[in-house]
């Protein structure tokens, strides 16, 4: 479980093609200065599994569903991306609770700056607008925004974020071109809320 509040900006240092997987090499000295394998972290808002941590990196493998669903599929040497450790019990939740499990890409459409914000505006994948509410929470590539507002763009759902000078800088939001991909992760309430309401089905009787 992670907050989305992103810890540092890393970077992708190495990717080893296995087929039907990638093996990424990620450089974060705070992010992996306590790291051991097993342990979870946010890349892009994708949850990894740490493979093998080193002094300031470490690996981990990117299986099929995760390369056909995420942005990391796209990730080359060179590449910054957001990085956020799993968070801890006694931590407090600073942004909103994120999963890591990222529900499908957004391409941002356009940035309007301004003297003391910016806003951004996405297109979301058809499907994901039911989840996504007016000031309600969205992870965009593993960054806690809020929504300002959930709109229509030439026949497609969109949704717009205003992000403050520290997110610009701490966050690869600040240098995001237009047209480029992001992974989305929605609220996860609101699809356990979607769930719970959806008419139970009957159980097949036995024969």
């Amino acid at each position: 479980m992670f907050t989305g509040i992103v810890e540092e900006r890393g970077e992708i240092v190495d990717r080893h093609d296995l087929g039907d997987s990638v093996r990424l090499t990620v450089r974060g000295p705070l992010t992996t200065s306590d790291a051991r394998a097993g342990d979870s972290i946010a890349v892009n808002g994708c949850c990894l599994t740490v493979v093998s941590p080193g002094s300031d990196s470490f690996q981990a493998d990117v299986m099929r569903e995760s390369l056909d669903r995420t942005s990391l599929g796209a990730l080359a040497p060179g590449a910054t991306v957001n990085l956020e450790r799993a968070v801890l019990a006694t931590a407090r939740m600073g942004g909103h609770l994120v999963q890591g499990h990222v529900d499908g890409t957004a391409t941002l459409l356009s940035r309007t700056p301004s003297e003391h914000w910016e806003v951004l505006v996405f297109a979301l994948p058809a499907g994901l607008e039911r989840y996504v509410a007016s000031k309600g929470s969205i992870a965009v590539d593993g960054v806690s925004l809020t929504v300002v507002e959930v709109g229509d763009i030439r026949g497609s759902p969109s949704f717009t974020v205003s992000l403050i000078p520290t997110t610009l800088v701490a966050t690869t939001l600040g240098e995001l071109p237009v047209g480029a991909s992001v992974n989305i992760e929605v609220d996860v309430i609101a699809k356990y809320v979607e769930r719970l309401l959806a008419p139970a089905s009957t159980p097949r009787s036995a024969s």
